[in-house]
């Protein structure tokens, strides 16, 4: 946990209770009390949301090493090793567990390709691969692979594995993390 996450915590932890106490003034007392509460509220927000934003778009992508393993809490994916055949690039990744006690899964996570072009390159789809989000018991792991096609003249390619769809929450408000959908997302190079 970092000081950023920390610092989200509050912010939404003060968020709870001013409006809260918005909603109270404005039931109990005069409604410019009320209104002054979510004028210096919003102010606040703004500024923090701001920050967020900026942090965002000023951060380098972040360039991940192939076999390191990035986490989300206690669940854990890295890229183990890719194959090109052709136009044909097959990636094999380790889903983990560190969790001591519970079994888990994570829901959005997508992997896809993308080249010096910035060009994205879906995964075909395939019945038979085991999905991120499989359930993974305390300390479990799984080797799962996707592949794809890439044209000829695809350079410097490598993998993104990102959070997309509703599911970047709370990531997408901490300020620096990779889940805001204003930072490009961490790569990793293939070979």
């Amino acid at each position: 946990m970092t000081i950023f996450d920390l610092l989200f915590i509050f912010v939404f932890l003060a968020s709870v209770a001013t409006l809260l106490t918005a909603g109270v003034a404005l039931i109990r007392g005069p409604r410019s009390k009320a209104l002054r509460i979510l004028k210096v509220y919003g102010i606040c927000l703004a500024i923090y949301l701001g920050v967020v934003a900026a942090v965002a778009l000023v951060t380098p992508r972040r360039i991940v090493r192939l076999g390191e393993a990035r986490c989300f809490d206690d669940w854990c994916i890295a890229v183990q090793h890719a194959e090109h055949e052709g136009t044909a690039c097959h990636v094999t990744f380790q889903v983990s567990s560190r969790a001591r006690r519970v079994t888990q899964r994570e829901k959005g996570v997508h992997a896809y390709l993308t080249d010096a072009q910035n060009r994205r390159f879906d995964p075909l789809p395939d019945p038979k691969a085991i999905p991120f989000d499989v359930l993974l018991n305390p300390v479990d792991s799984v080797e799962t692979e996707r592949s794809f096609t890439l044209p000829n003249d695809a350079r410097g390619v490598g993998v993104v594995v990102a959070h997309e769809g509703p599911f970047c929450f709370p990531g997408c408000f901490i300020i620096g993390e990779d889940g805001n959908p204003l930072r490009r997302p961490a790569i990793v190079p293939l070979p």
